[in-house]
């Protein structure tokens, strides 16, 4: 028997009223979060569970069972949000062995306050064959959320993991969706940062998703590359402008980094690269995703790991692992993306790309979000009202899009009618791309001479900026990149990382124009940046 579950596919309005919301009630901003989710989504207040739980990030499998597990389990099958005959037996853990027939649970969302991992109890191990002759599977240590989603199923062992019946299932049967309770998590850095997750999704609803990818391959393991090949070759057939980092390293600092609405990349510890920029932000919306064993290992930290810094900046939606998962069990991108891309939320595109349950995956943001709500065709009906520093970008998609149908001198037409009514950097610079290709140097300047006389650009925009001067200078206008580089230079907070090499270039440019004085004055401040300081007297 499969409780309420029924193959045919639920209305989404239904959605939001079948959705628990677990908060912490020693946590006044978890359950401030909770209850502002709940307004924002339309989620009836009564769907809000609060309990005592620790102030920490990382449990013991007894507190959890006992302050978590047993009391939420209890009140959802009391409730009749799941389908159980409550029974009086426990297992090795604690936990309540029931009858289980299903659920009715949407999506379950775990709330700032609420504990992420569970750490490894050697006394509650036991062997569980033939997945424990491996070594890396001889743990309980795990993702809070990981376990919840188990809820309904009954009888799961807490050690090694238990495979997710919903794992890149197309068709899932009644049964399959009984056995698994997709759980999101509001969390971040700070309260504000969890609360933008919710208000970042809604803005996003409205508008459709705008911007660029970015897909750092280059990885250590073969089947992770071909995973992020994919995943490039999924956002160039959607029409995204994508780049494609294949080097060993991850992005570097200077890299080109405007409008990311999706990246997707590996390998290293912490946040690093152009998102490190000083006030770089993800636009509304951007799903973000950066493969490592511990890119969820704290989310409270807006420097410390993947996860936590992406939200500190503004990310919509991503995914991590609070320990170490091993490469196959993470959560794979090219099937989150599959997912998502199709029309699915953002809980159904995460628990679809994830192969395994009571263990380390962990997503972080609002599982209703539907980042393909709106069309391409509905965006470029309602330029007007798009974000004035975004619509370009949904211009840009259709111009790839009729490219892709051979429909090339559509496509430029399209871009520079959009440059006459919105000046775009990004939009310009793809436009002087086809002119430069067709040999047409005049019609370059002329395209990106209007960034020469732009008064200010945004951490984003920096290498945007960049790269407009360099085409500028390579196509007979150094006066006019040299003006851009003096506006960036500006920018009172950009570090030397960035200014050092630009400087160099700059400095190449200005030679070029002729202006020896900028020139000079551009040499003497890399000599002061680079030159080492001088020792500190005893």
């Amino acid at each position: 028997m499969a409780g309420w579950f029924v193959a045919n596919p639920v209305r989404a309005e239904s959605l939001a009223e079948r959705v628990i919301i677990v908060a912490n009630s020693d946590d006044p901003d978890s359950l401030r979060l909770a209850q502002y989710y709940a307004e924002k989504r339309g989620i009836p207040p009564e769907n809000i569970f609060s309990f005592k739980l620790p102030l920490v990030e990382t449990i013991a499998w007894s507190e959890f069972v006992t302050a978590l597990w047993r009391p939420l389990q209890a009140e959802l099958i009391r409730r009749h949000w799941i389908d159980a005959i409550p029974m009086a037996l426990t297992d090795a853990v604690g936990r309540q062995k029931n009858a289980m027939h299903g659920h009715r649970i949407s999506y379950l969302v775990t709330c700032r306050g609420v504990p992420l991992r569970i750490a490894h109890d050697p006394a509650l191990y036991a062997e569980v064959p033939p997945m424990t002759s491996r070594s890396e599977f001889r743990t309980n240590q795990g993702g809070v959320d990981s376990e919840l989603a188990l809820l309904a199923a009954g009888g799961t062992s807490i050690n090694g993991f238990v495979f997710n019946a919903l794992f890149r299932n197309d068709h899932p049967s009644a049964f399959d969706l009984a056995q698994v309770i997709k759980v999101g998590r509001l969390d971040g850095p700070d309260f504000d940062s969890a609360r933008a997750l919710v208000d970042h999704a809604l803005e996003a609803e409205k508008h459709g998703l705008l911007g660029r990818g970015y897909v750092d391959s280059g990885g250590v393991y073969p089947d992770g590359d071909r995973w992020f090949e994919s995943v490039a070759t999924q956002l160039t057939r959607l029409g995204f402008e994508t780049d494609v980092d294949r080097t060993p390293t991850t992005l570097p600092l200077t890299e080109r980094i405007d409008a990311p609405a999706f990246y997707f990349g590996w390998y290293a510890n912490d946040l690093n690269g152009p998102f490190t920029l000083p006030g770089f932000r993800f636009p509304a919306g951007a799903i973000a995703l950066h493969l490592h064993s511990f890119s969820a290992r704290t989310l409270h930290s807006a420097t410390e790991a993947w996860c936590g810094p992406l939200v500190a900046r503004g990310v919509t939606g991503t995914v991590g692992n609070v320990f170490e998962p091993y490469l196959q069990l993470t959560h794979l991108p090219h099937l989150f993306l599959r997912a998502l891309a199709r029309g699915d939320t953002l809980g159904d595109a995460a628990c679809y790309a994830l192969p395994a349950l009571s263990w380390q995956g962990v997503l972080i943001g609002d599982p209703l979000y539907r980042p393909f709500a709106v069309s391409l065709e509905e965006q470029l009906r309602r330029l007007e009202e798009l974000p004035r520093d975004l619509a370009g970008y949904a211009v840009l998609r259709r111009a790839h899009v009729l490219e892709a149908e051979k429909e090339m001198d559509e496509a430029k037409i399209l871009l520079r009618r959009e440059l006459e009514q919105r000046p775009n950097l990004a939009v310009a610079l793809a436009l002087a791309a086809r002119l430069e290709a067709n040999g047409d140097r005049a019609g370059v300047v002329q395209t990106l001479g209007f960034v020469s006389r732009q008064n200010t650009f945004i951490p984003n925009e920096w290498a945007l900026a960049r790269t407009v001067a360099q085409r500028l200078e390579a196509n007979g206008a150094p006066l006019m990149a040299v003006a851009i580089y003096r506006q960036l230079f500006s920018a009172e907070t950009m570090t030397k990382e960035v200014r050092a090499p630009w400087l160099y270039e700059a400095r190449s440019t200005a030679l070029a124009a002729q202006d020896i004085q900028q020139a000079e004055a551009w040499e003497k401040e890399l000599d002061e940046l680079i030159a080492p300081k001088p020792e500190a007297k005893e």
